[in-house]
């Protein structure tokens, strides 16, 4: 699938596919430009497509109120112009010799005058037809006036302004080929008729060319015959890329009598212009590479500068966490120092606080032997109405035990309360958990 489709719904692309079979155009991108000038009317985009092919008029008109799109600047007079014009018809016989002899003075006379009295209107009152107002009703006008007048069997008409035609001819790469039409001119009936609507110039045009026309006699008919100069009718000219420019490579002008002469004529000129839309195309196709490599080369470095964004946001946020990591250890390693200094600092203050040690003689005193975590065995005496707590302040203090512990009795095994806690500021004493003279008991680490 084109790249072109990317931006496309659902039923877009289908529509855009259901077209492409219908019609049989193998360009996408011309198919997609059809649908969107037709507004993705499928219905309409195909007949149009159908009575272009066989030369019919489209069904399907662009809005008037579209804006004007600037015409490119055409060169006029390029190098190598083919420039093809028919005489009129000659007298035959000696009659049509005399009368084309005494009329002629006649003639001459009429259009001087004519010539003089329209310069005088003309100065008086503008030609209307300079100001352009509405190019697509005039365009549209002609063409339904010649349907009108003549059939429906002509080459499909560009049902655009001449500036639309010349930017789609440009943008297309294709031939655009225009034809002013002159209602007074004795020559215009013939022509359209015998020329125009022939099978084997609609058939040609159909299938080679844009076909752009106008009637002279309207204002957008008028500009494009000041802008190209016509000397006489019927007038066409073919106009195409060449050089970056648009290009009137030929001009055909005066009566026209045979189809398949004017289609020689054409197919003569285009083949010795196709050149120029060669090296178009293939300029154009470069321009495409180029700029499609270069896209892709963004894309690569863009692809890559996000990657190494990514692998540093990845160092950054490793960094973050080790230093969070090392800042919780820190805090951490701060908080037990502190806990350490004070259990430090309480054990010196309950140090100072701890009673004295009885004597063995006294009749109070009981011994009390530990067996610490670590196997070691200690002891010490109390007197039988001191709390336990000072047997709980004695382990806490010593160097052997753990700061986090219980005291358990041997048989039947039991837990001694005396740590001093919010609840129970004072253990019980000795004596009330019914130790004996000498008892051996056992400190358990908490934390083991």
């Amino acid at each position: 699938m084109d790249d072109s489709q990317d931006d496309l719904t659902s039923e877009q692309t289908e529509k855009l596919l259901q077209f492409q079979d219908l019609t049989g155009i193998d360009q996408i991108q011309r198919c997609r430009q059809i649908l969107e000038g037709h507004d993705w009317n499928i219905e309409a985009a195909v007949q149009d497509t159908f009575n272009e092919q066989e030369g019919a008029p489209t069904v399907f008109h662009q809005p008037a109120s579209l804006p004007e799109e600037r015409a490119p600047l055409v060169n006029l007079q390029p190098s190598n112009q083919r420039v093809i014009m028919y005489p009129g018809q000659r007298p035959q016989g000696i009659f049509q010799w005399t009368y084309y002899l005494l009329s002629m003075p006649i003639k001459f006379v009429w259009s001087t005058l004519f010539d003089i009295i329209r310069v005088f209107v003309n100065f008086l009152r503008p030609d209307p037809r300079r100001i352009v107002t509405d190019p697509l009703r005039d365009v549209m006008t002609f063409i339904s006036n010649f349907d009108a007048k003549y059939g429906q069997n002509h080459p499909a008409f560009y049902q655009g302004t001449y500036s639309q035609a010349l930017n789609d001819a440009k943008k297309e790469l294709r031939f655009l080929l225009v034809y002013l039409h002159c209602d007074e001119h004795q020559n215009t009936d013939q022509f359209c008729r015998d020329i125009v609507c022939s099978q084997v110039f609609r058939n040609y045009v159909n299938g080679h060319l844009l076909f752009w026309a106008c009637n002279t006699s309207s204002p957008e008919g008028y500009s494009v015959s000041q802008a190209l100069k016509e000397h006489a009718y019927p007038f066409l000219a073919l106009i195409v890329l060449r050089d970056n420019k648009m290009s009137v490579v030929a001009r055909i002008e005066g009566r026209i009598t045979s189809a398949l002469e004017l289609v020689a004529r054409l197919e003569q000129v285009i083949a010795e212009n196709e050149s120029s839309l060669v090296a178009a195309r293939a300029d154009r196709a470069e321009r495409s590479f180029n700029q499609t490599l270069r896209q892709q080369q963004d894309e690569a470095y863009l692809e890559s500068l996000k990657a190494d964004q990514e692998k540093e946001k990845r160092k950054r946020e490793e960094r973050e966490r080790k230093e969070e990591e090392e800042r919780r250890q820190c805090l951490a390693e701060e908080e037990k120092q502190r806990q350490y200094l004070q259990r430090e600092q309480r054990k010196s203050e309950i140090q100072q606080q701890m009673p004295p040690e009885p004597d063995v003689s006294h009749p109070d005193s009981i011994r009390i032997m530990l067996k610490t975590p670590n196997g070691k065995r200690i002891e010490r005496r109390f007197l039988r109405d001191q709390s336990i707590k000072w047997l709980y302040y004695y382990v806490f203090c010593h160097q052997d035990c753990p700061d986090d512990f219980q005291i358990k009795t041997s048989y039947p095994s039991k837990t001694l309360p005396c740590e001093p806690s919010d609840y129970c500021s004072e253990p019980p004493t000795f004596a009330d958990m019914g130790l004996g003279k000498s008892e051996m008991l056992y400190v358990f680490d908490n934390e083991a």
